[in-house]
């Protein structure tokens, strides 16, 4: 099996992760305060301090099947500050899903350091994990994965849920975000009734209703005509320019040009990094 078959054997299984993780039905997870690494989640969640918000230290993943050990990244070693809008680049099969499946937290690395605010997480258990997530990470996905027996308001609102944030003060959030995508109009619509740049819309206000620290986006525009993928990145840019941290893997130049810096995948690891300016 080479390469490039098995990144999209991977591409397509954490893809499925993805949306499992951030979709299933589940109370919020209380860790054992006795737990080697429970002052460690507190610390993430409470942090102030750092302007470092994602480190990896010679990350590297390997898949193995009983025919072949697949290198997927290769001792990967950069780091995005609190603020940052960095684009990641490089052809199919060249570890950018992968690299986008730990940051995150999806997946641990077979070798390496991975530090969120300072923190090293790589070894972090699954629940460890989970709880990372849900406060500190939003998703925006190629394919929107919306829930088609949700309306907008529901679909916007789910993360709260599982936040354990009350009615009313959902409500509120909901509304809020809403309205600042402009998509408030649609809240009782569903995604089938929505266009295509509506639902992506609909998707980044999922991603930031919760007020999380980092978004991790996988190619937002893929889906969509030019105007409406110009709307999106342009959307993505102003809630980069409120403060948020924006990891963006794409394989459109034009995308890339609103980001602030540039990565290049090959091969699994890094062979170029530049900065970028919006033409």
């Amino acid at each position: 099996m080479d390469l490039l078959r098995l990144n999209s054997r991977v591409e397509t299984s954490w893809k499925k992760k993805w949306q499992k993780l951030i979709f299933e039905t589940q109370t919020l997870i209380h860790l054992n305060p006795a737990g080697s690494n429970i002052a460690r989640v507190k610390l993430i969640n409470n942090h102030t301090q750092s302007n470092k918000m994602i480190e990896t230290k010679n990350l590297s993943k390997i898949f193995r099947t009983d025919e072949v050990e697949t290198t997927a990244l290769n001792r990967v070693s950069f780091q995005v500050e609190e603020g940052e809008f960095v684009a990641v680049m490089g052809p199919s099969g060249c570890g950018k899903s992968t690299l986008l499946n730990l940051l995150g937290l999806i997946d641990n690395p077979t070798s390496g350091q991975l530090l969120f605010l300072d923190s090293e997480v790589s070894a972090f258990r699954e629940k460890q994990r989970a709880n990372l997530r849900k406060r500190n990470i939003g998703f925006v996905f190629q394919n929107f994965n919306l829930i088609d027996e949700l309306n907008v308001f529901e679909n916007v609102e789910l993360p709260l849920i599982y936040l354990g944030i009350g009615k009313s003060e959902r409500k509120q959030k909901v509304h809020q975000v809403l309205e600042r995508m402009q998509i408030m109009h649609r809240r009782n619509h569903f995604p089938l009734q929505l266009s295509g740049g509506q639902q992506q819309r609909v998707a980044v206000a999922r991603a930031v209703v919760a007020n999380p620290k980092l978004i991790l986006a996988d190619e937002p525009t893929g889906n969509l005509d030019s105007a409406n993928g110009e709307e999106v990145m342009m959307l993505l840019s102003q809630l980069n320019e409120s403060g948020t941290t924006i990891i963006m893997v794409t394989h459109s130049q034009h995308d890339a040009t609103y980001a602030k810096r540039i990565i290049h995948l090959f091969d699994g690891q890094i062979v170029t990094e530049n900065f970028a300016a919006k033409t």
